[in-house]
């Protein structure tokens, strides 16, 4: 079976990003995962993205069920790109790493699916409402840091860039950002971001 994605799109930083299409795509539950026919980031682009899958460290929810490999990507020309369906990326040069955690913000991007395709951001969304499918008081893991869940919101994907609360770079604080899929398919207009903070002890 093949699930059929149409422009699975995250902004940030003030420019639309699309998953670049290369071998092997599938979701979480192994399924092909094909792109629409889309302007894609250039081969140097790439380059300096440097994106891996699994820095051999987890992205976790308990609430809902979420455990996957976190990857790393960086941020380049204000594009942030997951390169993957079944990982969650920390985007390296955006605040600071889990390991300096109490010292700023970590940012993990994220790619949630439509059309029966299922990525790690379908599991932090409530199509049906249009809501996070996190809640404050969550426990969120990122490579062995314990992060609490103090809500979460939408936006449209043209506004994130300006967004500063988004990207205050705050000591012991948590941003996870994903697209909003719509109830009725098509492309997603906004893009969910769930906020953290490090949990005491």
């Amino acid at each position: 079976m093949i699930a059929v994605i149409v422009a699975v799109l995250l902004i940030a930083g003030g420019a639309t990003a699309l998953l670049w299409p290369h071998g092997g795509l599938r979701d979480m539950n192994g399924n092909a995962v094909a792109l629409d026919a889309a302007a894609t980031p250039a081969g140097p682009q790439l380059t300096d993205m440097d994106p891996v899958d699994d820095t051999n460290t987890r992205f976790a929810v308990p609430s809902v069920g979420l455990d996957v490999p976190l990857g790393a990507l960086t941020a380049v020309g204000d594009e942030i790109t997951p390169p993957g369906f079944t990982s969650a990326y920390l985007v390296r040069n955006l605040g600071v790493t889990p390991q300096n955690a109490p010292e700023g913000t970590v940012f993990v991007v994220m790619h949630s699916l439509r059309d029966g395709a299922v990525g790690p951001g379908n599991y932090l969304i409530d199509v049906d409402s249009g809501t996070a499918a996190v809640h404050p008081g969550d426990e969120v893991d990122v490579s062995g840091v314990a992060y609490t869940v103090t809500g979460a919101s939408d936006i449209i994907k043209t506004a994130i860039a300006d967004d500063d609360d988004i990207w205050a770079d705050q000591p012991g604080r948590l941003v996870v950002i994903t697209c909003l899929q719509r109830p009725g398919g098509g492309p997603s207009h906004d893009n969910i971001v769930i906020t953290a903070q490090r949990t005491a002890g």
